[in-house]
């Protein structure tokens, strides 16, 4: 080991334990040094090494000690009698290599390696215990795995059972990992790649059941004595499913027309060593055209999106006036709406709160309105269409659906509010409902904007009143809500009604009360 490597870590220059696996992250160059027991003339050992990145070269020497140099330190030996070192072995490359051989107990050996392109892991195994059966499981004569299943969301694999598995089955399982990117040669490949993309990732031989593990960006799931963990990285979603010894599994909840690349591994779980098979890729069927549901004039309909399944859901509508009016009312979630007319596209964007598209064409134009979830939790939405613009079904609404508190007017026991009215006289229907810290997000991320007040407890009420203003600058009213608790949150809710009785639901405010006054 010299001054030029610096930057990496000092060499080991003790012996190594056998049998053991263990990982290096090394720059550059790293040296080991080992020597086997004494008392055997010739003693049989292996070396694997399995490059978990890029291409690395790695080379056994020997020195021939004499009885002399026993008590000489490793590298001083090495140093000082080159003449008397030997390399037996060398190997450049990014695949998993073994190395057997026979050795003398008067041998001196050392390990190198040697990354040329950057900083990488590798994992070594070592050991002379050769009799004690096989320390990486076996792959059988036809390591390839099997597609022979392949679905919209779903594909089933097949494998031929390790040798391994039939011999030591408590001690072996096989573990799949499912990723959109590419096959990976070896299963510290994958760990390293999933690690260097930025997450902490809990190696997979040696998985526990204990969540706290787990990293913000992984899911865990356990079901029918199946382990799965899923991260989150930037090149899409990497699935590992450890299944004991069942050598066939169809993968659940894929993308549809999506390409996946499927790696299945044998571990041995005393020796955390791990065998691949050859890898495989299949892509998902596309997804079927979705149904059309057919939309009636003036017949308001709910319609609730998957964000996870559905793609999109489909309605059509054929014109039997020249000028039509599509309305929707954004209920929960995130929603597009895409609306073609006779199969040329008019209109696309996401809709928030109450949104209007009016059209003026021909009589029996064909429109189709495709809804689609922007979130992958459920969406909803009220969608109607009418010729009947002299007959709105929503009322009139003010520049802005939110309600504003006064922090100067907060008391111990009362708050005030305020939000905007129209021009057009209404009915405001306000709402309270006392709420814990730990319930703010839930409270406002899964309320529905479509449901009125007749869904609240009537202790939530508080009061009813008619107001509106020609002047729309001075179309705003307040309330002030008494009888509160000290220090206490409380979530309000205002309900605006039309003609129709349908009402509008501003946005809801959450307003603390003083603790001290």
């Amino acid at each position: 080991f010299t001054e030029d490597f610096r930057h990496s870590p000092s060499p080991f220059s003790g012996r190594l334990e056998f049998p053991n696996i263990f990982p290096l992250f090394f720059i550059y160059i790293y040296r080991y040094y080992f020597a086997l027991e004494e008392g055997r003339a010739l003693a049989p050992f292996t070396i694997t090494v399995t490059p978990c990145d890029v291409p690395i070269e790695w080379s056994i020497l020997v020195h021939k000690a004499s009885a002399s140099d026993h008590g000489t330190q490793e590298v001083s030996m090495f140093q000082k009698a080159p003449s008397m070192v030997s390399t037996i072995f060398n190997y450049k490359g990014n695949s998993v290599e073994t190395y057997m051989g026979m050795s003398s107990h008067s041998a001196l050996y050392m390990l190198e390696f040697l990354s040329t392109e950057r900083d990488t892991h590798i994992t070594v195994y070592l050991t002379t215990d050769t009799t004690s059966g096989h320390l990486y499981p076996e792959l059988p004569m036809d390591p390839r795995i099997d597609v022979i299943g392949i679905g919209h969301t779903t594909v089933t694999l097949t494998w031929k059972h390790s040798p391994s598995v039939l011999q030591h089955r408590d001690n072996i399982q096989y573990c799949l990992l499912v990723n959109e990117k590419h096959n990976y040669k070896s299963l510290c490949a994958a760990e390293t790649a999933i690690r260097s993309s930025g997450m902490k990732l809990p190696p997979i031989l040696a998985l526990s059941l204990s969540p706290y593990l787990l990293e913000p960006q992984q899911v865990m799931i356990l079901s029918k004595s199946e382990l799965s963990i899923i991260n989150k990285v930037s090149s899409g979603e990497v699935r590992q499913i450890c299944m004991g010894t069942k050598n066939t599994y169809t993968v659940p909840n894929l993308n549809p027309s999506t390409q996946y690349y499927f790696d299945v591994f044998v571990v041995n779980l005393l020796t955390n060593a791990s065998a691949a098979y050859t890898g495989t890729f299949a892509r998902t069927l596309e997804e079927p055209e979705p149904k059309v549901r057919e939309l009636k004039d003036g017949k308001m309909i709910q319609v609730v999106l998957d964000g996870k399944k559905q793609k999109f859901y489909s309605l059509q509508y054929q014109a039997r006036h020249k000028k039509i009016q599509f309305t929707f009312q954004l209920c929960r979630g995130q929603v597009r709406v895409h609306i073609s007319k006779n199969g040329k596209a008019v209109s696309s964007e996401n809709i928030s709160g109450l949104r209007y598209f009016s059209f003026k064409g021909k009589l029996l134009d064909t429109y189709l309105v495709q809804l689609s979830s922007t979130e992958e939790s459920n969406s909803s939405v009220k969608v109607q269409v009418s010729t009947h613009f002299h007959k709105p079904l929503f009322p009139l609404l003010p520049e802005s659906l939110k309600i504003k508190s006064f922090s100067k007017l907060r008391t111990c026991n009362s708050v005030t509010i305020a939000w905007l009215g129209t021009q057009e006289k209404s009915k405001y229907c306000v709402y309270k409902k006392r709420i814990e810290e730990h319930q703010v997000w839930t409270e406002l991320q899964s309320a529905d904007r479509c449901s009125g007040p007749e869904s609240r407890p009537k202790s939530e009420k508080v009061l009813c009143k008619y107001f509106y203003d020609i002047n729309l600058q001075r179309a705003v009213t307040t309330e002030t809500i008494k009888g509160l608790d000290a220090g206490t949150l409380y979530l309000f809710d205002v309900y605006l009604f039309g003609p129709s009785g349908i009402p509008i639901r501003y946005h809801s405010k959450i307003v603390k009360t003083r603790k001290k006054c």
